[in-house]
């Protein structure tokens, strides 16, 4: 049994690693190869590529890499269709995912995309191409397959993996005892992204607003989890020039969620990561900007449909948490929504129940259940090769 897989961030590798556990207990010889990081080599992936090479965002940045991506996804096609897997999993990344599996699907391999785009908010129709790549979509949210149903692709709900990792009631006490934080002292958790050009261009603002949150709470201190060794350097050298807040920041070595839990408040940039804060039973404050170039093509084509863009106001359909986009990104918005959160408890206890019902629905056993969902589609019949 041969198993590829292609993740293309950190997520996806966490994403990864659980189903190649969960894949490994139904076939215990299977060999498994393709593009990971950490976690899926910690599983047993082969990693021809570490996931770090397709961690880009946004269509101008995208761009700027083009020719190193279409270079990669050359190589890994042919290194592919010569190892023949039973099955290839793009989790996420389907910029560069889906288009691997629509080309390996045409040559008569089995493909499962594991994570759907977010066809929920950008362009429907997009569902239809899906099921051109993949032969079976693995949905984390509720909402999603009845919109490929529409449109005659094999979609599963198989719920989000960190819903089952995260306790429904988290221990904030013991995360800040791990921390070697004071029970009382006040704690803002400061999550930038996971990617270096995030870090670049979100860290500043955050620190900004972290400032004039730390003039209204002056025992204030902050948490910083760092993704890898790359992201604690480039967050080290943003704090050197500013004496007065590295006095006040811990930069961790990754433990977001422990951060966040053991935090009050939780600053972060939009993503997986307002998915886990919400999981870790947080108040939050989303605050996101894209490149200027990538933002006038998604306004002036109109491609957002989605109210809201954080994952907690998507899910509930309401407008849970605060989202401060583009040019509301501004450390003076960011520092009074934070505020607002420090100072009404009252409104954080009554947003825990929100949070709590979305945990539950996403609770569902997800890395078995997607294996489930791999293994009866290596077990169907073989598809028809259509070209050479």
């Amino acid at each position: 049994m041969r198993i590829a897989l292609v993740a293309g961030e950190a997520s996806g590798d966490q994403l990864g690693a659980g189903l190649i556990a969960e894949l490994r207990a139904r076939f215990p010889q299977a060999e498994f190869a393709g593009i990971g990081g950490p976690a899926m080599r910690a599983a047993g992936l082969d990693a021809w590529h570490d996931s770090q090479a397709l961690a880009v965002m946004g269509l101008a940045e995208v761009l700027s890499h083009l020719p190193r991506l279409l270079r990669l996804r050359s190589g890994l096609r042919k290194r592919l269709l010569a190892w023949r897997p039973d099955v290839f999993v793009g989790i996420d990344a389907p910029d560069f995912n889906l288009g691997v599996e629509k080309w390996l699907k045409r040559r008569g391999i089995r493909t499962v995309h594991y994570v759907s785009p977010s066809v929920w908010a950008w362009r429907e129709g997009r569902a239809a191409k899906l099921g051109e790549s993949a032969d079976r979509v693995l949905c984390l949210f509720p909402m999603e397959p009845p919109i490929y149903a529409k449109h005659a692709v094999d979609a599963r709900f198989v719920g989000h993996p960190l819903a089952d990792a995260i306790p429904l009631q988290p221990d904030r006490a013991a995360a800040r005892a791990a921390l070697s934080v004071d029970a009382g002292t006040p704690v803002l958790a400061l999550l930038p992204g996971s990617r270096l050009g995030e870090i670049a261009k979100m860290l500043p603002v955050f620190l900004d607003a972290a400032e004039l949150i730390a003039k209204g709470i002056p025992a204030l201190q902050i948490l910083l989890p760092a993704a890898n060794a790359q992201c604690d350097a480039a967050i080290r050298a943003q704090l050197a020039p500013r004496p007065a807040m590295a006095a006040r920041v811990r930069v961790l070595d990754g433990n977001a969620q422990g951060a966040m839990i053991a935090g009050d408040v939780v600053l972060l940039a939009s993503g997986t990561a307002a998915l886990e804060g919400m999981l870790c039973k947080r108040p939050m404050v989303v605050g996101h900007r894209i490149s200027p170039t990538t933002y006038r093509i998604v306004t002036r084509l109109g491609l957002l449909k989605s109210r809201y863009v954080s994952l907690p106001n998507v899910l509930a359909d309401a407008p849970l948490i605060p989202e401060l986009l583009q040019h509301d990104c501004i450390p003076e918005k960011l520092a009074a929504a934070c505020l607002r959160w420090f100072g009404q408890p009252q409104t954080v206890e009554a947003l825990l129940p929100r949070f709590e019902d979305i945990h539950r629905q996403l609770r569902r056993d997800a890395s078995a259940r997607a294996a489930d969902a791999v293994a009866e589609l290596i077990a169907a019949p073989a598809t028809v090769a259509v070209a050479p």
